[in-house]
C-alpha cells in the first residue's frame, strides 16, 4: 500500500472547505475563529477528554457524536476555553450553533454543527462578537491550502507554530485522501486523544468502523504525548468523512480498513510529534521508545511515565545524561519489570550512547553524550529483553520558558 504527503491539510479531502477570521475573542492581532464545512453530510467518530471537568463544547460534540446524526460544519474558536462556564456556556454552544444554521440560510441544523474552544478557563465566551465572526466565515470558506492554512493558525494559543498535514492513498481504485489539524503547547497530557483535533476525509466508510478505527489510533498517539502532566478539560479529537472520493463503503475490517488504519496512523503520528516539539518553552523533542517489553501496556506505561517524569525532561534541558531518572520513572510508572535486564542510550542522528546496562551504569564519555543530548530531537531508547511488544512517547524538555509562560497565562 502506498501513501503520499500532500499539501492542503484539512481541505485535502474533497468537498472540505475551510475559513477563519477576527472575532477578538482574546487576541485582537490574529484570527481567533476557524470554520470546517462539508456540503456532503459526514459521519463522524471522536474522543474527547477524561478530565471530570469538561468544557460545555465537548459535552455538546460528545451528544452529538453518540446521537449518529450527520455532521456539516465545526466552529471552533481559540483565547476562551468555555469551560466551568455552568449552564451559560451550554446556552452558548447552543446560540454559536444556531447562528451556524443561520449564517447558512438553514441549508443545514444546528445539530449537524461541531464546536471547539480552547483558551482561558472560566470566562464567558462572547457570543455576539462569536456570531459576527460566524456570518463574515460562510462566504469565505474555501477548499484551499491557503483557508486551511488560515484556519490551523486561528485555532492555536501558546502554540509556536501551527499544526496540519495530509495524505493521499487509494481504496477500491479510487484516490482518497485524510488531513488534519491539531493545536496544543501546554496543558498536554491527554488520556483519550489531543486537545483540539480535526480530521477530515473523503473516504467513505461506516461511523461504527470509523469510531473504532480512530478510538484505536489515539491510545499509541495522542495518547502518548506528555509535555507537562496537565489533562485539559476541552481535549477533543473527532474525523469527519463525506465519502466524497467514491470508494465501496467501508463496512467490514478487512483490507480495505486495515489500509485506512496504516494511514492515520502515519498521520495521527506525524501530528503528535509536532504538538510535542511544540511544547510550551520547548528547546527539544523527547521521545522516549520502550522494546522488548512483556505486553503492549507495559510498553506504553513505561514510556508514558519517562516522558512525563519532570526531572527527566529538566535533564534533557540541561544536557544531562541523568539516567538515574530515567529508571526512577520507570520503577513509579506502575509496571512490573526487572531492572536487571534493562539497556538504555541516548540517541538521535549525531550518535547513540549506553549509558546503563542489565542493572548498572555504563562508563561513558559524559562529553558525547552532551553533545547528543545538545541537538533538538533526542530519543531514550528503553531495551526490556522480556518480550517482543514496544511503545513510543513523545515529550519534550521542561525549561525556564515554560514558567514564563504559565506564569501569566491569563494577562
Amino acid at each position: 500500500m502506498g501513501m503520499i504527503a500532500v499539501k492542503g491539510g484539512i481541505c485535502a479531502a474533497e468537498g472540505f472547505m475551510a475559513a477563519a477570521t477576527a472575532a477578538k475573542i482574546k487576541s485582537k492581532h490574529r484570527d481567533d475563529m476557524a470554520m470546517i464545512f462539508s456540503e456532503k453530510p459526514c459521519v463522524v467518530a471522536g474522543t474527547f477528554t477524561s478530565n471530570v471537568v469538561k468544557a460545555a463544547p465537548v459535552l455538546w460534540d460528545r451528544a452529538l457524536v453518540d446521537s449518529g446524526r450527520p455532521v456539516h460544519a465545526a466552529v471552533i474558536n481559540s483565547g476562551i476555553a468555555n469551560a466551568c462556564t455552568g449552564q451559560m456556556g451550554l446556552d452558548i454552544c447552543k446560540e454559536e450553533a444556531d447562528a451556524t444554521a443561520e449564517a447558512f440560510g438553514q441549508v443545514i441544523s444546528a445539530d449537524s454543527v461541531l464546536l471547539a474552544s480552547t483558551g482561558i478557563i472560566g470566562l464567558q465566551l462572547p457570543i455576539e462578537k462569536m456570531k459576527n465572526a460566524i456570518s463574515e466565515m460562510v462566504p469565505k470558506l474555501e477548499a484551499s491550502e491557503a483557508a486551511a492554512t488560515a484556519a490551523s493558525k486561528a485555532i492555536m494559543t501558546t502554540d509556536t507554530t501551527n499544526k496540519e498535514f495530509a495524505l493521499e492513498f487509494t481504496i477500491g481504485g479510487k484516490k482518497v485522501h485524510l488531513g488534519g489539524m491539531t493545536k496544543g503547547s501546554g496543558m498536554i497530557h491527554p488520556q483519550m486523544c489531543t486537545m483540539i483535533c480535526f480530521l477530515t476525509t473523503d473516504l467513505s466508510i461506516t461511523k461504527e468502523l470509523l469510531q473504532k478505527a480512530l478510538s484505536e489510533n489515539v491510545v499509541d498517539t495522542f495518547n502518548m504525548i506528555s509535555v507537562d502532566g496537565d489533562t485539559s478539560t476541552n481535549d477533543t479529537c473527532v474525523i469527519l468523512a463525506n465519502g466524497a472520493a467514491g470508494n465501496p463503503i467501508i463496512d467490514t475490517e478487512g483490507e480495505d480498513y486495515e489500509t485506512f488504519k496504516t494511514v492515520l496512523l502515519q498521520l495521527t503520528k506525524t501530528l503528535s510529534r509536532e504538538m510535542a516539539a511544540d511544547g510550551e518553552g520547548a528547546s527539544h523533542l523527547f521521545t522516549v521508545h520502550v522494546t522488548q517489553a512483556k505486553d503492549k501496556q507495559e510498553a506504553r506505561t513505561l514510556a508514558r511515565s519517562v516522558v512525563s517524569s519532570t526531572l527527566t525532561k529538566a535533564a534533557i534541558y540541561g544536557r544531562d545524561a541523568n539516567w538515574g531518572r530515567v529508571l526512577c520513572a520507570m520503577g513509579y510508572s506502575g509496571a512490573s519489570f526487572d531492572p536487571n535486564k534493562v539497556n538504555l542510550y541516548f540517541v538521535n542522528d549525531i550518535g547513540k550512547i549506553e549509558v546503563f546496562h542489565q542493572g548498572v551504569p555504563v562508563d561513558f564519555d559524559e562529553d558525547v553524550a552532551s553533545e547528543i543530548l545538545g541537538y533538538q530531537e533526542v530519543t531514550a531508547l528503553i531495551e526490556m529483553h522480556e518480550g517482543t511488544e514496544e511503545a513510543t512517547a513523545w515529550g519534550c524538555d521542561l525549561t525556564h520558558e515554560y514558567v514564563n509562560i504559565n506564569a501569566d497565562y491569563r494577562s
